[in-house]
Order: C-alpha cells, then structure tokens, then sequence
C-alpha cells in the first residue's frame, strides 16, 4: 500500500533551520511530483512548495520563497523541505503529498485533502524562543 512518512520536525528557535524528510513506498516515486502542505493551528491546509518527478522545477508560496527550499532524492524515494530562517508563523504540521501526475500543480493557497492522491501522518514544527 502507498505510504508517506514525514520526520524531521521539532522545537527550533527563530532564525533557525530543520530540515524535513519525507520517505514514500508503494508507488513509482520518480514518475510523480510531490508537494509539501501545512496546517497551521486553528487554520486551514496552506500550500508550501512543490517539486516536479525529476527535481528539476520548484516552486514555493510566496510566504516561504527564499527561506524553503525543497528537493528530491529518487534513489531513495525521498523529497525534502530545508527550512532556514523559521518564524513563529511557520508553526505548523508539515505534510509531504503525493501529486497526480510527473509535474503538480503550483498551487499559492489553500488546498483540500482532495487534491492531492496521498497524505503523509504530518510533522510537528514548532518556532519558539
């Protein structure tokens, strides 16, 4: 069956950095592009960031351009989410997404469980001095 495992997430300072995994099984990972979402408390799913099937086109919400930065390794059925420069709004669970085709769609907003095929459990990432 499909699974998507994120980790990587914790307690990290103001002007810090995680970087966020996620490892996935149970489909053809290199021929799908996958997106990382979050869900902020008390708020809805926002999207972050998408990477295409070969890693070679990115794109990020304007609320974490230049901070995020979101990558892929095949070899390993892996994508990533390097988060330097944290806020305390970028407090939220970290979800890794399964895409419905090579390229995904560039998204800049909210987004429902339903535009995407699959969901990883979530990360916890909390920004706090």
């Amino acid at each position: 069956q499909v699974q998507l495992v994120e980790s990587g997430g914790g307690l990290v300072q103001p002007g810090g950095s995680l970087r966020l995994s996620c490892i996935v099984s149970g489909f053809t990972f290199k021929n799908y592009a996958m997106a990382w979402v979050r869900q902020a408390p008390g708020k809805g799913l926002e999207w972050v960031s998408v990477i295409s099937s070969t890693g070679g086109s990115t794109s990020y919400a304007d609320s974490v351009k230049g901070r995020f930065t979101v990558s892929r390794d095949n070899a390993k059925n892996t994508v990533y989410l390097q988060m330097n420069s944290v806020q305390p709004e970028d407090t939220a669970v970290y979800y890794c997404a399964k895409e419905f085709d090579d390229f995904g769609v560039i998204r800049g907003g909210p987004v429902k469980k339903d535009q995407y095929d699959f969901w990883g459990q979530g990360t916890q990432v909390t920004v706090s001095s």
